[in-house]
């Protein structure tokens, strides 16, 4: 930035008196030489030097005027104040070995994944219902509960559905070795299956009963079911009643974790609700 020029007060009434009073001794001071008066020649030469001396200078004031720095106080910078909320520590309850599950906190010993089907089914929480809803057909839905694994077991269920696809129960799931599932169906019929992955989402079932029961009826998905699970051989239940016994010898799976399962059919949309799982010791 440039400063500021002095500033010089100029009077020009003045500066004339200066120059006709310098004019008017010129013309004596000659007047006088021409007439050889010494000492008048002396006296008026003082005066015209004083006269004409002053007059040159011509300001009769100058002000210089000189900028005024201006000392800025900066502000003080902008103070942003995070406040930090600390994760709430969780105290995970232990699940004991034998248990009921009514869903009515959450799922965090659950986990799930799908078979088949184009979209993913939503889960829900709901009125301490389990809710399944699928909107693809030919959708398979697992959940298996990660707290324990068990050699002898006592899986239950009570369960209801939209009559199109089917509900059940799991024992002895191992992610590498299988698992066993017994369904019933919205048909009337049941099955109990031996399931196992051949690749991630990619499972391959084979049956060892399907067929229909006294204890089934078709367009009809509310019940209460069980499986024992006990050394190779499966116990199925429908109602609280034992209606056979299967042999599985041949799969070699005699311990394992526990789970249910739903799936849905052709027609969709397929509604399923767990009320509660249980799990106990065989015969109880």
């Amino acid at each position: 930035m440039g400063q500021d020029q002095p500033t010089v007060n100029f009077d020009p009434i003045i500066f004339t008196v200066h120059i006709l009073g310098c004019g008017l001794l010129f013309f004596i001071y000659n007047s006088a030489m021409n007439k050889k008066h010494s000492l008048l020649k002396i006296f008026i030469g003082i005066i015209f030097l004083t006269a004409c001396t002053s007059s040159t200078s011509v300001p009769s004031q100058v002000e210089l005027t000189f900028p005024t720095t201006t000392t800025q106080t900066p502000l003080p910078p902008a103070t942003t104040t995070i406040t930090f909320t600390p994760a709430p520590t969780l105290t995970l309850t232990p699940v004991p070995l034998f248990f009921t599950d009514e869903f009515n906190s959450d799922l965090g010993a659950w986990a799930s994944f799908q078979t088949g089907g184009e979209n993913a089914p939503t889960v829900n929480l709901e009125n301490d219902f389990l809710r399944i809803d699928f909107p693809s057909p030919d959708t398979w839905y697992y959940a298996i509960h990660n707290a324990h694994e068990y050699s002898d077991v006592f899986v239950s269920a009570k369960f209801s559905g939209t009559p199109t696809g089917s509900l059940g129960v799991i024992c002895n799931y191992s992610e590498s070795k299988g698992w066993y599932e017994f369904n019933v169906a919205s048909d009337g019929t049941y099955s109990i299956l031996f399931g196992q992955w051949l690749a991630e989402g990619i499972a391959q079932y084979t049956p060892n009963a399907t067929k229909n029961s006294e204890y089934l009826k078709g367009g009809n998905l509310s019940y209460e079911i069980g499986l024992t699970c006990q050394d190779n051989i499966l116990l199925p239940h429908i109602n609280g009643k034992l209606f056979r016994k299967v042999d599985v010898t041949r799969y070699g799976l005699t311990e394992g974790k526990i789970g249910i399962n739903a799936s849905s059919f052709e027609e969709v949309p397929m509604i399923a609700t767990f009320d509660w799982v249980k799990v106990n010791e065989p015969g109880q």
